[in-house]
């Protein structure tokens, strides 16, 4: 029995080997392994394509964000409002950073922070908001800088699932003070290997945060402050640069992919498809749908030869690492309920209407022994 993969990175190599392959060639033919013109082009090329002044790369996404609260000065006491539903890369940070991190609960249906609860959260020593655009669905972005703005509080936006989403016609990443991006792997916009970056429209926000990554300098040698050592390198940057390029495609072709998820569920009363709103872009880099069995269905779903994952199996609040937190599943209702019932079906550009099938036909009869 073949295999349907939760997603094919090798498809997506063969589909640009040639220019992958002249890609790392050029790299190592100029010996620019770390920073250079690679890496300068690929921050000048995505700065441009979000429509954001500054790209500050960097080695991680989890990086991205620690140097972004950094740069804003965060410092021990400081509380950072985050979403009770993501994975922990957003909330460690907060910690990391020296902050104290509080977690709000999600929408019911689009699993983003829940932005009619923020407010309530907040207190004298509450300084910042990082909202995750999870799944690749924007959040509610209006509310949240209305909040922002009224209690002078900064915003990072989590952009690590989102490339290239919209909210009501602007691309996430451009509301904030800063945004980051993951460009792991199986990311929409993956590398070949951990990259990240932060975009900003705020100049010297740029510069502190260039460098916070580069051991606390712009200049090698000339090191203003203490750093940290988080630099994107050449190879990645230009595996990047070729695969921005097909970005819009990918795209396009993760959203076909949805609706057509939508119309082949449609009617399986036992399967809640993803929710979106006419003023929210979603890019798909996961879909997720509902299933009260959630776990048997993963398991039939395996048994059949295909891969799926649970993104996240336990909510921020209720894993070990924030136990000294106390949070009960009342304090955040929708989290508690979807972390049990989410399950992400495989989903990615180069996935053929006949593993869709298969995934959806596998649903169907799970559904109709067990509901």
């Amino acid at each position: 029995m073949s295999q349907v993969p939760f997603a094919d990175l090798h498809a997506q190599y063969q589909s640009i080997k040639p220019e992958i392959d002249t890609a790392i060639e050029s790299v190592i033919k100029a010996s620019a392994f770390i920073r250079g013109p690679f890496v300068e082009k690929f921050e000048t090329e995505f700065a441009e394509t979000l429509g954001v002044k500054h790209c500050v790369s960097c080695a991680n996404g989890t990086d991205a964000i620690y140097i972004a609260m950094h740069a804003l000065g965060v410092k021990p006491g400081d509380e950072v409002i985050t979403t009770a539903h993501s994975w922990i890369a957003t909330s460690e940070t907060i910690s990391q950073a020296g902050a104290n991190v509080v977690f709000c609960d999600t929408e019911k249906d689009n699993f983003n922070i829940d932005a009619s609860q923020i407010e309530a959260k907040i207190t004298a020593r509450t300084v910042g908001i990082i909202p995750v655009h999870l799944y690749g669905q924007p959040a509610d972005m209006d509310a949240i800088m209305a909040i922002a703005k009224k209690h002078g509080l900064w915003v990072i936006e989590d952009c690590a699932q989102a490339h290239l989403a919209r909210y009501k016609g602007h691309y996430v990443g451009t509301f904030g003070d800063a945004a980051t991006f993951s460009f792991y792997p199986g990311k929409n916009l993956g590398a070949m290997g951990d990259a990240g970056a932060v975009v900003s429209n705020d100049g010297a926000l740029a510069d502190r945060m260039a460098m916070f990554a580069r051991h606390g300098g712009l200049t090698k040698g000339d090191h203003q402050i203490e750093g940290i050592n988080s630099r994107l390198d050449g190879l990645q940057a230009a595996i990047l640069s070729v695969k921005l390029r097909r970005l819009p495609e990918w795209t396009e072709s993760r959203r076909q992919k949805a609706a057509r998820y939508d119309e082949l569920l449609r009617g399986v009363a036992a399967v809640e498809t993803p929710v979106t709103t006419d003023d929210r872009e979603h890019v798909y880099h996961l879909y997720v749908i509902r299933n009260e069995r959630r776990d048997e269905l993963a398991r039939a779903l395996a048994r059949s030869g295909i891969q799926t994952v649970i993104n996240y199996p336990v909510a921020l609040p209720f894993l070990p690492a924030y136990s000294r937190l106390q949070h009960k599943p009342e304090d955040f209702p929708h989290s508690w309920s979807n972390q049990s019932r989410i399950l992400s079906l495989p989903i990615y550009p180069e996935m053929s209407d006949t593993n869709q099938e298969r995934v959806v036909e596998a649903i169907v009869d799970f559904c109709s022994q067990f509901g």
